[in-house]
């Protein structure tokens, strides 16, 4: 029994900021001073808080260090761990009342309104012990299944939690489960999307890498539910710590007789195998999923028929995202009820969220279905820093759309985003700030879905490019009014006529900018002005005579000369030979130059 447990985070973010080396020299420092029998380093997943990482717990105190070096550590063990004083300038200040109390991390406001169920064991655990994973209840719930519930039990159960999917389409994970059951074939498959592709997303990956048992155990019970025995999870091939993490745990449940035969003596048998993805964006949809799995080009195939009937090589098929799974064996545990209970009417359960962009704190949240974009952006994320105002919020990556200001007390689901021209998406939600163009958003997440658009069909091969097109002479200052015009029709086209969701989805950002934001396009055009000065085509660097001290710094930081003036005298830019680059604006220590 130790008594002191230290967690420090060991998803990715952490780990690109060191604190692989901040675990080995604590365990160096903890060994020096004879602690290693009473002090135990805990390598967990992602905490939430990914802007203070590096982050470390020490309990039972529940002290939250950020930010953390290597060089810090010799100072925590020796007076934290060792004397029993906190670290006071390494704690997080939302954790400090005064000099002698400290508050709980669940009464910070980061942590206070959210609700964790699919995140429930990351940073808690060790990803990477499955016994850890079991001392949580974890398994309980494929056991309750496989001794006390038919299959029919198991998805009434899902069906009545009202639990949708969590990868963007939001389709009733209990109907899927029953179409797939009702299909008598001599071979099943269950499948796992985590083939995370949309820029800023990173939640599915931060499961995998905190708790990957949950989603094994998960795939379990849908296999027993529609009578599968192959599970398969399809995995992307750049997310090396959740890979690993997935390999390990599934060498511990086959060890633990949790996968393989005759799981808890039941008869029942059910395997899992890992098929790592190349990174093309269109293998999220479910269909081209499944044609890479069997080792083809990942291209979606056409619907009807649908996997449920047709899927993995032909047979029937379950394929939900990580998240989904995430939140299946706290159902079968709590009840449907407990579930249907969190949330709204039409949407139930919690949402995780990859907050990203002009936030102050970006990380992974959780919170109701219904919970607002206010309180998620102001009260959860900090509001946006440096004294700028928010602008928009994109959702649901490139398939999404941008949420103006106007709907910040929009309650976030499935319903009320696509009546707002947005979608939940797999959870990205990317905060812009007064400093954002919104044409250029448009036209960045546009080249992302022209870069990865499989070319199987006309509308999004040639039509997304067209697009672009578009946007491009917009934001270079060529473009009219009529461009406008055909920029929005052809959206409409693409929506109508593409093939997969990749291609639907892809004039969303365009759309919803085009909904919100149309006076930025009609500045573009007809003033020929970027009013955010993103677009440098349409912008120009200009200094103000009355601020100018004729210091020379802007001068001789100009990589092209493209400032004179004399020493002690307001110096002017040649904006012909200027690249706008924004160089002189960021060295003028005067304020005396802007952007127009």
């Amino acid at each position: 029994m130790y008594r002191s447990n230290v967690l420090v985070c060991g998803g990715t973010g952490c780990t690109s900021s060191n604190s692989e080396l901040i675990i080995k020299r604590l365990q160096e420092e903890i060994k020096a001073a004879g602690l290693e029998k009473e002090v135990n380093v805990v390598r967990t997943g992602c905490f939430g808080l990914c802007a203070l990482g590096p982050i470390m717990i020490v309990y039972p105190e529940g002290s939250f260090y950020s930010r953390v070096t290597p060089e810090d550590v010799p100072e925590i063990v020796e007076e934290h761990l060792l004397k029993g004083r906190i670290v006071r300038r390494l704690l997080y200040q939302e954790t400090v009342v005064d000099d002698n109390t400290v508050k709980s991390l669940n009464q910070t406001p980061f942590y206070s309104k959210q609700h964790r169920i699919a995140l429930k064991n990351c940073g808690v655990i060790n990803p990477e012990e499955i016994d850890e994973y079991i001392a949580v209840d974890g398994y309980k719930a494929l056991g309750k299944v496989l001794t006390e519930m038919t299959p029919q039990e198991v998805i009434d159960t899902i069906l009545k939690s009202g639990l949708r999917g969590r990868g963007g389409a939001g389709f009733p994970t209990g109907r899927k489960w029953s179409f797939a059951a009702a299909n008598q074939a001599d071979q099943k498959y269950v499948c796992c999307n985590a083939d995370e592709g949309d820029p800023g997303a990173f939640m599915d990956r931060s499961v995998l890498e905190g708790d990957p048992h949950s989603v094994l155990e998960a795939m379990a019970i849908a296999g027993y539910a529609i009578g599968a025995t192959q599970g398969y999870i399809y995995i992307r091939a750049e997310y090396p710590i959740a890979v690993k993490r997935l390999q390990i745990a599934i060498r511990q449940a086959r060890e633990y007789g949790l996968l393989g035969k005759n799981i808890f003596d039941s008869g029942f048998d059910f395997d899992i195998d890992i098929r790592l993805g190349a990174g093309a964006f269109v293998c999220g949809e479910e269909t081209a999923l499944m044609t890479s799995i069997e080792g083809k080009r990942g291209e979606p195939r056409v619907r009807p028929p649908f996997p449920a009937v047709k899927g993995l090589f032909g047979k029937p098929t379950v394929l939900n995202n990580v998240e989904t799974y995430a939140n299946i064996a706290q159902i079968i545990l709590n009840g449907p009820e407990w579930f249907s209970s969190i949330g709204t009417e039409k949407s139930k359960g919690t949402k995780v969220f990859a907050l990203g962009g002009k936030i102050q704190h970006t990380g992974l949240v959780e919170v109701p279905m219904g919970t607002t974009l206010r309180e998620i952006i102001e009260e959860i994320g900090g509001g946006v820093p440096n004294g700028h105002k928010f602008k928009a919020a994109q959702t649901g990556g490139p398939s999404g759309g941008c949420i103006p200001a106007s709907l910040m007390d929009t309650p976030i689901d499935y319903d009320n985003l696509i009546a707002i021209g947005s979608m939940m998406g797999s959870g990205g939600l990317i905060v812009m700030d007064d400093t954002t163009c919104m044409v250029d958003i448009a036209k960045f997440f546009l080249e992302f879905t022209v870069d990865e658009s499989c070319g199987k069909c006309t509308p999004c091969r040639v039509g997304t490019k067209r697009l672009l097109e578009i946007l491009n002479k917009i934001t270079s200052g060529n473009g009219t009014l009529e461009d406008i015009d055909n920029l929005e029709s052809l959206c409409y086209y693409i929506k109508e006529n593409a093939l997969c969701g990749l291609g639907q989805t892809a004039p969303n950002p365009v759309l919803s900018t085009l909904r919100y934001f149309r006076d930025e396009y009609v500045a573009h055009v007809t003033d020929k002005v970027c009013p955010a000065g993103v677009c440098k085509a349409l912008t120009n660097f200009v200094i103000d005579p009355d601020k100018c001290r004729g210091c020379t710094l802007c001068a001789r930081n100009c990589p092209v000369g493209a400032i004179s003036g004399s020493v002690k005298q307001p110096h002017t830019i040649d904006t012909s030979k200027c690249i706008k680059c924004g160089a002189c604006m960021e060295k003028c220590k005067f304020d005396a130059i802007s952007k127009r």
